[in-house]
């Protein structure tokens, strides 16, 4: 349920009314929770977005030789920077665990509907290659991996836009010191 509050960006307050209820993702639509803003959600945000840039230092400078590398790489950014803002605006970390756990589109589904307002053509075509982005670091049982599409969207810059967008949502600062992960 969405209680009424004075401003869906208030810092202590719930999401409003107003805000549309839950996405629909495919043929099943998951309940929308309680959104409660609070510190602690406020502090693991910005570590969410802090993980992403640096997860994102490695796309930028190309490590990556195997695509199969860099859609993992590139669904970790992509995840990190919509949990951040999900986390800002109240969602519960276990919640959104349990019901959009590594599928980037439900996440981006999650945001937009509580305000984070980021369209991108080619992030919603990258989405569903992208989740479960898990799929792209595991094998199956008998050793494959699906295999990456011929044409892919220029990455880094897509990236680097959703996570200077999460930023100008959410008001995180950028890292200062910045160091790879992957």
């Amino acid at each position: 349920m969405i209680q009424d509050a004075p401003s869906a960006r208030s810092k202590s307050g719930v999401i409003p009314r107003s805000t549309p209820v839950a996405p629909s993702i495919g043929e099943q639509r998951t309940a929308f929770p309680i959104l409660r803003r609070s510190s602690e959600g406020r502090l693991l945000s910005a570590a969410r977005y802090r993980n992403g840039e640096s997860f994102f230092l490695g796309i930028e400078k190309l490590r990556f030789a195997v695509p199969s590398d860099l859609l993992y790489q590139s669904g970790i950014v992509a995840q990190m920077a919509l949990s951040s803002h999900l986390l800002d605006v109240g969602f519960d970390d276990r919640w959104c665990a349990r019901n959009i756990g590594l599928h980037i589109g439900k996440a981006l589904a999650y945001a937009n509907a509580t305000g984070l307002n980021y369209h991108s053509p080619s992030l919603e075509w990258l989405a569903p290659v992208l989740s479960p982005y898990n799929v792209w670091r595991n094998p199956d049982l008998d050793g494959s991996r699906p295999p990456a599409p011929e044409l892919l969207p220029d990455i880094p810059p897509l990236l680097r836009e959703l996570l200077d967008h999460v930023r100008g949502v959410t008001g995180h600062p950028r890292p200062r010191r910045r160091k790879a992960h992957g």
